[in-house]
């Protein structure tokens, strides 16, 4: 049987000049096939943006560059969609971590709401098991995921499939990693077998991935800023993320989301299945990016997934305190 071929637009670009990125941004998203079931027509559609905000308290390397989330939510208002953002943050909410970036007010001022994650809703993944994803991902027209090249120190190399692992909601993602995550391969490979089945428990999505300032040597939150120069986007996450393994030279097999998207013969995981309107792979490849040589269990110390959960819990406490008293 054949194997769908998937495009991916892929282009350099060297920094992010608010003058030249919604140039380049125009270019590659008017250069692939958006999802058939919106076609080129997004007015009054319903878009979120799901970045990554994992944290800005390590600086604003660990989630996708703010002036990239603000070209993107333009565009798609230019095409009269109405635009949300959100995410699951490790800790605190999507809308403190995009406040500490600075990017609340001018979200705000573009009128993008900042959408919530706390409401689950039960969905049957592919191949079995269930997953919770928050309602706000499942009920929009088009999600755009939007992650940044990462290197990490539990799966090598994340881009866009991990970055729908944010869908989850809440103390979810921290369980997952408790209850299928393990101490040995096959039980690190049943973590990641289950994760590269949430994007196709979700609505149509687009992919841009932030490649322009990538972080390199360790992750997803300490590591080093590395100038890869590229912007990639794909309806399809996991040919996104082969293409940029190819961009990377780190082989598909060493790092485990791939390698889980491989195991389960998923579309795009093979480069031959890929098509390159733009630039290919070769064209972009750099040298010197360093991942991780041995990773970090994906299982969280009970300690630490206790701590997280009782954080988390303080954190809303204290936000319900505060509209209670006014402030």
């Amino acid at each position: 049987m054949l194997k769908k071929v998937s495009s991916v637009a892929l282009t350099a670009c060297s920094g992010y000049d608010k003058q030249v990125l919604p140039q380049v941004l125009d270019r590659i998203l008017k250069t692939i096939e958006l999802p058939t079931s919106l076609g080129t027509n997004f007015r009054s559609s319903e878009v979120l943006l799901k970045p990554n905000l994992i944290s800005a308290k390590a600086g604003p390397l660990a989630c996708t560059e703010g002036t990239l989330i603000l070209a993107v939510a333009r565009w798609f208002i230019e095409q009269g969609a109405r635009v949300g953002i959100g995410d699951s943050p490790a800790f605190g909410t999507a809308a403190s971590v995009l406040k500490n970036l600075n990017l609340l007010d001018e979200l705000a001022h573009l009128g993008v709401h900042v959408r919530s994650f706390k409401q689950g809703v039960p969905i049957e993944l592919s191949g079995g098991g269930q997953a919770v994803l928050a309602r706000a991902a499942l009920e929009c027209d088009l999600l755009v995921n939007m992650p940044r090249v990462k290197a990490h120190v539990q799966a090598r190399l994340t881009m866009a499939v991990k970055n729908y692992f944010g869908c989850l909601v809440g103390l979810r993602k921290a369980w997952w990693h408790m209850a299928y995550g393990g101490n040995t391969p096959c039980k690190e490979k049943r973590f990641f077998d289950r994760l590269v089945r949430i994007p196709t428990a979700l609505p149509s999505s687009l992919n841009i991935i932030d490649g322009i300032v990538a972080m390199h040597r360790s992750g997803p939150v300490n590591g080093t800023p590395y100038p890869l120069c590229v912007l990639a986007a794909s309806t399809n996450a996991v040919a996104a993320d082969s293409a940029l393994h190819a961009i990377l030279r780190v082989n598909p097999q060493d790092s485990p989301v791939m390698a889980a998207c491989r195991r389960a013969h998923m579309d795009g995981a093979d480069l031959s299945q890929l098509s390159f309107p733009l630039a290919a792979p070769k064209d972009l490849q750099v040298n010197d990016f360093q991942v991780p040589g041995i990773l970090n269990p994906v299982r969280f110390n009970p300690f630490r997934f206790l701590k997280s959960s009782l954080r988390r819990v303080f954190m809303n406490n204290d936000r319900l305190l505060e509209r209670f008293d006014g402030k």
